[in-house]
């Protein structure tokens, strides 16, 4: 049972990883135009940024994984059948 709950906090594919960026990057704006409203000009802004180059960050790193996860998943299923065929 827990797996399955598990599984619901897996990114499969890009649709959702995409659906998951755009989620954080609503909430950084957000949060970004709350920075600019409550600190100094300057300040504000540069917090806004880092909000969204935060965003940024995560989702290369996102879709950097999910390529990885694919890469990985493919050599294990060569790996399977030489092994398969060597027997």
């Amino acid at each position: 049972m827990l797996r399955k709950i598990g599984r619901l906090f897996v990114i499969k594919n890009r649709f959702e990883a995409f659906v998951i960026i755009y989620a954080l990057a609503l909430g950084a704006t957000t949060r970004g135009y709350t920075y600019i409203e409550q600190f100094p000009p300057y300040w504000g802004e540069a917090l806004f940024l880092a909000a969204c180059g935060a965003v940024m960050l995560a989702g290369a790193a996102i879709l950097d994984g999910l390529k990885a996860r694919k890469e990985l998943e493919q050599l294990r299923a060569m790996d399977e059948n030489r092994r398969a065929s060597d027997s």
